[in-house]
């Protein structure tokens, strides 16, 4: 969102399109690591497939998680990879076959996502546990396929959704466990940037850009996250120049309430979350998707306010996450769960379904 959903500056060369999610991948080396008393590597090696902003943000943010190590890269323009390399640390490699190979722990996808489905497949098939940037994938059928991978190859897959493993957010879990605000019932959130230029990748319907899925995926998971899977979604919106929606409303049903969002990449609106229950109310303040604060609000008249700012670029938080899971031998995050992509995705499948968005890369 500060990034437009992180995608600013992504590098569209990256990108490949479509593909078979089911081609031949070479596996890595065998490459000694010191392992983890779990048998784990006790160090994750990393590697990064995408030099643009978000890759950059991602290995500024690996410096804060102890024990991890940028390996090697690989992006399909030689000239940033290397920059990336000189910035960050990592081999820049020739090819993305290359960087299965290269003995790395762990694949950072940081493409558009036109492109995440293929990497991602391809590095779970190879062995390698992959955090996918969001969306995890373009639509539901794409993301069975990729977590099909991950299972029949017994490597960790997870969607990149940055804001439940913020410190804000794990606190405010934590207050309302134990000081709740009754039956959360209503979720309303949104962003929309302003300025985007035609030619931006997050307005490119080629690489399967739109604010839906750059944007509108975050608030889905605050949906998904505070009301559960999505019974119904109603949509207006409108796609622009490029063919990509600019700007979209949804009322979604869900199994717990009712969420109110919006995404855009025409109009100024920034803002806040709010959550509402039958005792209480919550306040996430902006930039919601960055949480650093927050008020609880309550039916009696108390006020709470809760303040954890963060360290790092954010995305340690997830990482380290990760890193943990990797350790732990799991291959699901209990947080970030495979059901909860789904869940998210399915609802931006049927708010492009009501705008007759459908990409090549479908």
């Amino acid at each position: 969102m500060e990034d437009l959903s992180g995608k600013v500056g992504c590098d569209i060369g990256d990108n490949v399109g479509c593909h078979s999610l089911h081609g031949h991948f070479p596996r890595p080396m065998n490459n000694a690591a010191t392992l983890h008393p779990s048998g784990h590597p006790a160090t994750i090696r990393w590697g990064i497939v995408g030099t643009g902003r978000i890759a950059h943000r991602f290995a500024q943010s690996l410096a804060h998680v102890p024990d991890t190590r940028l390996t090697a890269l690989w992006s399909r323009r030689r000239a940033p990879a290397e920059t990336f390399a000189q910035q960050h640390g990592g081999q820049a490699l020739d090819s993305f076959d290359a960087l299965l190979r290269s003995g790395i722990d762990a694949l950072y996808v940081a493409t558009m996502q036109d492109s995440h489905a293929h990497y991602a497949a391809a590095a779970l098939e190879a062995g390698i546990h992959v955090l996918c940037e969001k969306p995890a994938t373009v639509n539901a059928a794409q993301l069975d396929r990729v977590v099909a991978s991950a299972r029949a190859s017994q490597r960790l897959f997870m969607e990149a959704m940055k804001p439940p493993f913020y410190p804000l957010y794990q606190q405010l879990r934590t207050h309302l466990a134990a000081d709740p605000i009754g039956d959360i019932g209503l979720v309303r959130a949104g962003c929309s940037v302003p300025g985007v230029p035609d030619d931006h990748p997050s307005l490119s319907f080629e690489h399967a850009g739109g604010a839906l899925l750059d944007i509108g995926i975050y608030e889905m998971f605050l949906a998904v996250d505070w009301l559960g899977g999505p019974l119904d979604v109603q949509t207006q919106g409108r796609l622009g120049p490029t063919g990509v929606d600019t700007f979209a409303s949804l009322n979604s049903r869900h199994e717990k309430g009712i969420a109110q969002l919006f995404c855009g990449l025409d109009l100024f609106g920034k803002g806040d979350a709010f959550i509402a229950g039958t005792r209480g109310h919550v306040t996430i303040h902006e930039n919601w998707w960055n949480p650093a604060r927050a008020t609880v609000r309550y039916v009696d008249g108390r006020v709470v306010e809760l303040d954890a700012p963060f360290e790092g670029g954010g995305l340690n938080y997830e990482t380290a996450h990760f890193c943990e899971l990797i350790r732990a031998g799991l291959l699901e995050s209990p947080v970030m769960t495979h059901a909860k992509s789904r869940q998210m995705i399915d609802m931006a499948d049927a708010a492009r379904a009501a705008l007759g968005l459908r990409f090549p890369c479908e």
